[in-house]
């Protein structure tokens, strides 16, 4: 057994984060975590975070508090995105936890959503079941930043879903609502309860929600870039 390799440093410049991304395009899962000493667990039932763990400590992500950008020095998100063989996207991607109080005068200017979402590396990574997770390959990085109108409708989904967290109808939103965004419970049990606004104005109790990018957005992402 190899004594695993120091870990890279946070990189300094958008050059660096990008060539240290291209340098783990095709390489296996278990090649990559046995270069830090990582150990691949059987799947990802209880490691839901293992593969974005895996690639923020090669790229030498700040591990930080998650309300920051993963570089936050350079103004850059890093989002994994499992795939299937024809590059399309096989779910949701988590963007951060919603708010759902004290939400007087926030405006999408100056969301989470926005600040998360002004400039991403994703990351594809081979995300087919029937791959065991050791043997699944990393992909092509793409550094994206919204263009006029995906900003546009991205601040229009959000608008409609924060108008109904204020307005007292956290309960009524579904998958359904936001052409790109949605909102949805995110809780590991459904004991984890937050407070938030009811019908007529009176404090409730519900279970967390987080905003997620919908497939439709982050399929037609990849497609354009990876002309698929």
């Amino acid at each position: 057994m190899h004594s695993p390799a120091s870990l890279p440093s946070l990189p300094q410049s958008e050059a660096e984060l990008l060539q240290r991304a291209h340098q783990l395009a095709g390489q296996s899962f278990a090649a990559l975590a046995a270069q830090i000493g990582l150990a691949v667990p059987a799947d990802l039932k209880r490691d839901k975070g293992w593969v974005g763990t895996l690639l923020e400590r090669h790229l030498g992500a700040s591990a930080g508090s998650k309300a920051e950008q993963d570089f936050a020095h350079l103004g850059i998100e890093l989002k994994t995105i499992p795939v299937d063989a024809q590059g399309k996207p096989l779910e949701t991607t988590f963007v951060c936890v919603a708010p759902l109080t004290g939400n007087s005068g926030v405006t999408w200017q100056s969301s989470h959503v926005r600040h998360k979402l002004s400039r991403v590396l994703w990351i594809p990574v081979e995300g087919d079941r029937a791959i065991p997770l050791a043997a699944r390959r990393v992909g092509t990085p793409l550094l994206w930043q919204p263009d006029e109108e995906e900003e546009r409708q991205l601040r229009e989904d959000w608008e409609e879903l924060m108008d109904m967290i204020v307005l007292g109808q956290v309960e009524r939103i579904t998958a359904r609502h936001g052409a790109w965004l949605q909102l949805r419970p995110k809780a590991a049990n459904s004991k984890a309860l937050t407070e938030a606004t009811g019908e007529y104005g009176e404090p409730i109790l519900t279970l967390p929600r987080g905003f997620y990018l919908k497939k439709t957005f982050t399929g037609r992402l990849l497609a354009r870039h990876f002309l698929l």
